[in-house]
């Protein structure tokens, strides 16, 4: 690359006047390509560098060769964390404070606003090149006719492979998108694989970027967002991959996290004065266990599907030379989902068994699949279906693995997906960079608490970039975040401010070691000691009633300037009364 950063990494006068300083920070570093991964409604300890059973070996490496943030967090929920991720700012500043409904308040319109900038926007200008692939979902309009102006093309992205929407079929995506065209995934001229698996397309074209990157714009760093929906239900995966698995969660829910404990004790993820969340799920109780177990078992191949389309993206950045100066982050946008969908058989069609033939007429090649994250057939003609008459995984079935599994998959937290307790939360960030990271620093844990919002900031910092004050006579938002980059040579990331979280009505403060944290609109606020206690199990309201006042009271100012308030749930809040209890419900 001829664009260069002459940069020293923080920290590194002080050695320079002594004569020490490190060769790697003495020379001119290219700006670094940026590439982050995203995975989808998986839970802290799925992955195998974070004491995990499902077998992540390219995951696994990147955390050997890299850094691994022990108490990074998402935002608790999909849509916000791809819009807090892709700017920086806290997602109601961004108009994504829930799902892609418009709610009439400027924090809940459901669609990226423009007094935010994403990170293409602002790398671009600093001459990147660009490009996303998998889930967008950060807008409310994702119709093939658009409009379109907040797709990926017209918010800073050169190129785009993936879906407008959120969630659907693995083997036949709804809102399959190239640059700005919806397509089939069975009329695309560009890509024609033997089996159609999401999961796979997203892999084959990260790859692809990079390959044809290197061939075209060689002289120009690059940001890549590459956004799995792996593992969202439906679960679906590629029958070699379940064949993989069967049988490894016979024994149960229980059985399975407890060896997950002793993986994370030993790999230093867990601290002894911390207790454990109680189980979730009676395994004996279960009226099918195959049942059960086969949509663990579905997960994990999911799962591993993800792992080594990622060793192909990194196989193709070795193989053009560029993995050593390529800052790689992997994170998960919330924790393990606990949602019952498709396991009761209701909403598409009741529980039946599988035909031995189409019922149904069948889909043309070029026609789209249905809007929405629910398929009603499959282009061949099956029904999908749902229930306990139906093992999870092919292309004709639409289920979740349930609340027990997601419990076991957000050890050794409490709570889900949608909640803002460490289990709806937390997400390993992995950071991989091997021109940027001092060595010493490879394999290491980064206790630091971090925010999806610090991505941005870590982006713009590496790349040299500007971010922009104002854009067509509208103020931008200042950044939310800070950048990450002392943390890779072991400094401090000098955090002026707590990190803040809400998500329908499930509210969080964290300042330092302390974290007050409530449960829906009306719920009351408990406080926690993160540092001896960070699985929240002994809340420390009445013990600790000013320091609680203090850290709800910054809330509050946050959520105010925020447009989190005025908030659209039911329950209006209530500011804390300095004179009433602490722990008041």
């Amino acid at each position: 690359m001829n664009h260069r950063l002459f940069t020293c990494l923080a920290g590194c006068f002080v050695p320079l006047l002594l004569g020490a300083l490190p060769a790697f920070s003495l020379q001119a570093v290219d700006r670094p390509n940026i590439v982050i991964i995203l995975s989808d409604d998986m839970g802290w300890s799925d992955i195998g560098c974070m004491g995990g059973e499902i077998t992540t070996p390219n995951l696994d490496k990147l955390a050997v060769n890299g850094l691994r943030f022990t108490q990074f967090y998402n935002t608790a929920r999909c849509c916000p964390t791809r819009a807090s991720l892709l700017t920086g700012l806290y997602p109601h500043s961004t108009g994504v404070g829930h799902m892609m409904e418009d709610h009439g308040k400027e924090g809940y319109r459901g669609d990226l606003n423009r007094r935010c900038a994403t990170i293409a926007e602002v790398l671009k200008p600093a001459g990147y090149r660009t490009y996303a692939v998998g889930k967008w979902h950060v807008t409310r309009h994702r119709g093939p006719e658009g409009p379109k102006d907040n797709w990926p093309l017209q918010r800073g992205f050169d190129r785009f492979y993936g879906t407008v929407h959120g969630a659907g079929s693995f083997f036949d995506p709804a809102t399959l998108t190239r640059d700005n065209t919806q397509i089939s995934a069975f009329a695309d001229p560009e890509y024609q694989p033997q089996t159609y698996y999401y999961t796979d397309a997203i892999s084959d074209h990260a790859a692809r970027f990079v390959r044809e990157h290197q061939q075209s714009a060689s002289n120009q760093p690059f940001f890549m967002y590459v956004a799995y929906t792996t593992a969202h239900w439906p679960m679906h995966a590629l029958p070699e991959d379940i064949a993989r698995q069967r049988g490894k969660y016979d024994a149960g829910y229980e059985p399975t996290r407890q060896v997950r404990l002793q993986n994370q004790a030993r790999l230093g993820l867990l601290d002894s004065r911390w207790e454990p969340a109680p189980p979730v799920g009676n395994w004996e109780a279960q009226p099918d266990r195959r049942w059960e177990a086969a949509g663990m078992e579905v997960y994990a191949a999911m799962v591993e599907s993800m792992d080594r389309g990622i060793g192909r993206l990194i196989d193709v950045l070795r193989q053009t030379g560029q993995l050593d100066n390529t800052l790689i982050c992997y994170l998960q946008d919330n924790g393990g989902c606990a949602e019952n969908t498709g396991r009761s058989g209701t909403k598409v069609n009741p529980e039946q068994a599988r035909a031995d033939m189409p019922t149904l007429p069948k889909l043309a090649p070029d026609a789209l699949q249905k809007q929405g994250s629910i398929p009603q057939q499959t282009r061949e003609g099956f029904p999908v279906l749902m229930g306990r008459k139906v093992l999870p995984g092919p292309a004709d079935t639409y289920i979740a693995y349930g609340e027990a599994w997601a419990h076991v998959s957000n050890t050794p937290f409490r709570e889900y997906k949608h909640w803002v307790h460490e289990g709806g939360i937390a997400t390993p960030l992995i950071v991989h960079w091997p021109a940027g990271m001092p060595k010493k620093r490879r394999g290491q844990l980064e206790a630091q608490p971090g925010h999806v919002v610090d991505l941005a900031a870590t982006c713009i910092d590496l790349a040299g970039a500007t971010y922009p004050r104002e854009r067509d006579g509208l103020t931008i938002h200042p950044l939310a975040g800070v950048s990450l980059r002392p943390a890779f040579s072991g400094k401090s990331l000098g955090r002026p401010t707590p990190i803040f979280w809400e998500h329908e009505g499930n509210r969080a403060v964290r300042d330092g070691r302390w974290k007050a944290v409530a449960k829906g609109p009306g719920g009351r606020w408990e406080l926690y000691d993160m540092e001896a206690d960070r699985t929240e199990m002994q809340d420390l309201a009445r013990k600790e009633p000013e320091r609680l006042r203090q850290l709800v009271r910054q809330w509050e100012t946050w959520a105010r300037a925020s447009h989190v308030l005025p908030w659209i749930w039911k329950v209006e809040y209530t500011p804390l009364d300095a004179s009433a209890p602490a722990s008041r419900p």
